[in-house]
Formats: C-alpha cells, structure tokens, sequence
C-alpha cells in the first residue's frame, strides 16, 4: 500500500515535536482508523509489523495511543484535541526547560556598568525582530517610545504588549507615519497621546530601491531598535533588518531620543 503524499508533512512535523518516523506513521494510521491490530496499522502505514508494536509502546507512555489487551492486542488513538494538547505541553516543557538550562549558564557581564555600554547589534527577519521587539518592551521598566512607520509592524502580539506596558504605569510615546497608522494608535491607546512624524525620508524613495525605515522603539532611553526594508521589494515580513543599539553614552541611543523628541511637544526629552 503506497503512502498517501498528504501524510508527509504531518510526519515532519511530528518529528519535529520529539516523535521518529515510525511513531509518527503508526499513530497517523490510527487517526484514519476507529482500532487497529498491529498489522492493520502496518498495512496502513507500511512501518515493519515487528517494529509497530515498538512504536505502540512509546505512543502509549506519552499518552497518544490506547491499548486495549486482548488477543491480538487492539490499539486506537487518543481524540485529536487530547493529542494536540499533549503534544503542545511536551513542547512547551522542552521550551521551559530549555530556558532554565540557559538562563543557568547565561554569561554575565562584571567588569562594566550596564549603563556605560556601548553595543551595536543587528538581526534579520520580520520575525525575529518582531520577537526582540516584544522582549525589549517586556523589559521596559519606565518608558516605551514606539514610531510605527510601516503598518505590519503593528501585529496583534505588539499591540498586546504595549497594553501591558501601559497597565505596569510605564510611560509610552506613540507616533505613526501615516493618518491610517495614527488612527490605529489612537483606537487602542484613546489615553495615549499620538503625535504623526513628519519626517517622510523614512519610507523611502520607492522608485530608487531605497531602504526605508518600518519601526523605531526607544526603551527606558537607552536601548534602541531600529527596522529596515526596501518598500518596493513588496515583502516587509520577508526583508526587515534591524540594528539593536544599547548604553546611555552610545551615538545612535543619543541621535535617536533627540529624533523621538522632536517629534513631541509636551513629551519632549528634558535631557535635550
């Protein structure tokens, strides 16, 4: 019996949660039948009969399959909401995990105050940045200024963690490019004051492949993040760059509160 090419990829992807290529087959043969004897999901499956019952063994421990004990031993999947579920906690407690083993041996820097730093970084991918994003401002303990120049940068996932940053009494500073973007902002945030940039070198000459600018985020007036892409590759999501600049005496972290300020007239930065 030849493999239905449909089931590949959710063989993949079990694999990818922590199952092998025969557990994955057998218990995806169980799913298209009610029970199953071992040689009814190796007909289906086309794992060796005498490596199902292996499979079984291990799908049973991790709570995926049922087995009922007569002879032949009949065996069936737990309901796909349950199956999921489970799967979801497995991955869930390797992520936990994982970040306690890195947190353990996380290096810490001795010989310097984190306020004289001085760091330039940089990352690529929408996602990615997307995900710094979020962090920096989980991290944020007195202000948040976020300058949305590109309108995909204001995902649910960051809007949500700016109510959050807002319900911690942090302070936040929001400004837009554009009336779309403004009047986004200002139907989330109606307590927040929104001011629009005018700065239109930003997005970029379109006709000249020129990089335009898709976000800037100032944290606690020492870290910044800056996104980049080329507006008429069409894609933000697909070409974002961004540089992370850190420490209260670094040029960018400077450049940049005097660029926010400017932007604001009853926010401005005392400092300037």
């Amino acid at each position: 019996m030849t493999q239905d090419d449909t089931t590949e990829e959710p063989v993949s992807l079990l694999q990818e949660l922590g199952l092998q290529e025969y557990e994955a087959r057998c218990f995806l043969a169980l799913t298209k039948l009610s029970t199953g004897t071992a040689k009814d999901i190796h007909e289906v499956s086309e794992v060796p009969r005498t490596r199902v019952y292996d499979a079984m063994r291990v799908l049973e421990s991790q709570g995926l399959v049922e087995v009922q004990h007569s002879s032949p031993q009949q065996f069936r999947s737990v309901g796909i909401s349950e199956a999921v579920r489970t799967l979801r906690q497995k991955y869930n407690d390797r992520i936990d995990t994982l970040e306690s083993h890195l947190e353990s041996i996380e290096r810490r820097e001795t010989d310097q105050s984190e306020d004289h730093l001085q760091e330039v970084w940089s990352l690529t991918g929408h996602d990615a940045i997307e995900s710094r994003t979020l962090d920096l401002i989980d991290r944020a303990e007195s202000e948040v200024a976020l300058l949305v120049v590109d309108e995909s940068v204001l995902s649910e996932s960051v809007v949500e963690e700016l109510h959050e940053a807002d319900e911690r009494d942090l302070s936040i500073i929001l400004g837009g490019q554009t009336e779309p973007i403004i009047g986004e902002l200002e139907a989330e945030f109606p307590g927040t004051s929104v001011f629009q940039t005018e700065l239109n070198f930003l997005m970029g000459q379109r006709s000249d492949h020129e990089v335009a600018i898709s976000r800037i985020l100032l944290v606690d007036r020492d870290t910044v993040l800056i996104g980049s892409y080329y507006p008429d590759d069409g894609d933000t999501k697909g070409d974002e760059q961004a540089i992370i600049a850190s420490g209260l005496e670094n040029g960018v972290v400077v450049l940049l509160r005097r660029l926010v300020s400017t932007g604001l007239a009853a926010n401005s930065d005392p400092a300037q």
